[in-house]
């Protein structure tokens, strides 16, 4: 074997690493980026079921005044997502919000007129849209992280996400009491 033909393996043998560590970086940052961005899918909804929360709150308290630890309980689970970053964090605020939530609506079972209200049944199906809404970017939220962290977790992508610091990334889940 020449000079030449052992070059030339050589360099047909570091383009090919090359080439492979220049795709699997691409599909990392692809996958991160919609990792952020399904996250971020996600806060708009828990904003926005959040926003209906506080309408519902404003409408129970014309009936109910004297509930005045529920709606103190809704209030800082609402400061609690505004001022969420992470995923965990996220996912711990939407889960004491779930909560005050649950709370919320046993107000409104003692207040038939209330139920009975227009507005009331309009925000009710529109907290219903929302949960719902919530609920699937959240599993779309998981799915990407689960393909991410899958990515960075074989053999060999492994060896380019350690190379360049790609780290796992949290599922957004709902503590068991939330989950019923």
């Amino acid at each position: 074997m020449t000079i030449f033909q052992i070059l030339s393996i050589v360099a047909a043998t570091i383009g090919v690493v090359l080439l492979y560590l220049l795709t699997t970086y691409n599909a990392l940052i692809r996958l991160r980026n919609r990792v952020k961005t399904d996250l971020s899918d996600v806060d708009v909804q828990l904003h926005r079921r959040s926003a209906i929360i506080q309408s519902l709150v404003e409408l129970v308290k014309n009936y109910a005044k004297h509930e005045k630890d529920t709606f103190t309980d809704v209030a800082k689970a609402r400061a609690a997502l505004d001022t969420s970053a992470t995923a965990g964090e996220k996912a711990k605020a939407d889960n004491m919000l779930t909560e005050t939530l649950r709370s919320l609506m046993m107000v409104t079972e003692a207040y038939p007129e209330l139920k009975a209200d227009k507005n009331f049944q309009e925000l009710h199906r529109d907290l219903l849209s929302a949960e719902n809404l919530v609920a699937r970017y959240r599993e779309e939220y998981n799915k990407t992280v689960e393909r991410f962290n899958n990515m960075i977790q074989t053999f060999p992508n492994l060896l380019v996400a350690n190379i360049f610091a790609f780290g796992e990334q949290p599922l957004f889940l709902a503590e068991p009491a939330v989950k019923k």
